[in-house]
């Protein structure tokens, strides 16, 4: 063989290879990634427990919510628990959290603990009282530990929001979902180790076959995928599509864009770059947007006053999301999400985001 040809090859294969590697890291992006470990519970005496994982101590906890320190070191022993990572201004969190309080409500008493492990995206989903709103606004009574610096992430090796892991009550990890979805199958699970535990500690408890019954969120299958402000995040991601680019700590005049191209934004005005986000330095700017999806969120920071056009009109109240204040204006007061789109179907569609507000500061869009 010719050695041009051996050289083809080989750089053929080593292409390959890299593109497989590339995709498997890129993977570990994906918030909405549905793939689920099963540990077999078929058997409630007898298992072999040799091949499981016991679940980490939760370490390096900056605040502890609902609870104490001492509480839920007590709360925890000879319980079935379920671990969630998640984070508040998520929204593929915030939609399995109903599913996770009905859990908590349905069976606490029969021994199922739930510990809300909250590893934050963002700087300001460090600040306590940011936190105790979201968990009040959710109606969360269940212990939420703080884990601020992500050591306890790191201890369950994970990579994903959100997350959830079932602990049998001895402490073995027997359940692993990614993401959101698989409810009926994750609460059959939590089931079969209630029941385990009181069959193992003696305790006469009425088998539960009923499921909670919540309508499910129908995920759009072609949609924008999430769009980071942040030129850190945003790193490997064509998502800005202004000329001017990402400019590093510097404050950019953005022009207005002759074109926008689809699955992009495009800021108008001037906005400074940080690592995980943009922040409007003029007293008015504004963000364009061409999306596909039925739903756009966006996670912002500080007071602003934010006028919405869809298709270069006020937006329609057939498309208003939930946190519409009224007409098309929506009051950004607090940190976290905001639910800006929410129509019956998916579609193209051009926003445009008028901000008034010195200071404003955008760290995401999300779609549904």
């Amino acid at each position: 063989m010719k050695s041009e040809i051996k050289t083809a090859l080989i750089l053929g294969i080593v292409i390959v290879i890299g593109l497989g590697i590339t995709s498997t890291a890129l993977s570990t992006l994906d918030q909405e990634s549905k793939t689920i470990t099963i540990q077999d519970t078929s058997s409630k005496t007898g298992i072999d427990k040799s091949g499981f994982k016991t679940a980490p101590d939760l370490v390096g906890i900056a605040y502890y919510l609902n609870t104490t320190p001492e509480e839920l070191k007590e709360q925890i022993k000879d319980k079935v628990v379920l671990y969630d990572i998640w984070t508040y201004s998520c929204i593929n969190c915030v939609r399995t959290l109903p599913y996770i309080t009905a859990w908590d409500d349905k069976y606490e008493e029969q021994g199922l603990l739930i510990i809300g492990i909250h590893s934050p995206e963002f700087e300001f989903e460090k600040n306590p009282d940011n936190v105790k709103m979201a968990i009040d606004k959710h109606g969360i009574d269940y212990p939420v530990v703080m884990d601020n610096e992500m050591e306890t992430w790191k201890a369950f090796e994970n990579r994903y929001w959100p997350r959830k892991y079932i602990a049998d009550h001895e402490g073995y990890i027997r359940y692993d979902h990614i993401g959101e979805g698989r409810y009926q199958e994750t609460e059959k699970i939590i089931q079969q180790l209630v029941e385990e535990r009181a069959t193992s500690l003696g305790i006469q408890m009425s088998a539960e076959k009923s499921l909670v019954d919540i309508e499910e969120f129908e995920h759009t299958v072609f949609r924008t995928p999430e769009l980071y402000f942040g030129y850190h995040f945003a790193q490997n991601r064509n998502q800005l599509g202004s000329s001017e680019g990402f400019q590093p700590g510097k404050i950019v005049k953005y022009s207005e864009p002759s074109k926008i191209d689809l699955h992009k934004f495009y800021p108008i005005g001037d906005w400074e770059n940080f690592e995980d986000s943009m922040e409007l330095v003029s007293e008015n700017g504004s963000i364009k947007l061409l999306y596909n999806a039925k739903e756009v969120n966006i996670v912002t920071e500080n007071n602003a006053e934010l006028e919405i056009f869809l298709d270069g009109k006020p937006l329609p109240i057939e498309y208003a999301g939930k946190d519409i204040t009224y007409d098309n204006i929506l009051t950004v007061s607090e940190a976290g999400l905001y639910n800006v789109i929410n129509s019956e179907d998916s579609a193209s569609h051009t926003l445009e985001i008028k901000v008034k507000g010195k200071g404003f500061q955008i760290f995401t869009f999300t779609f549904g």
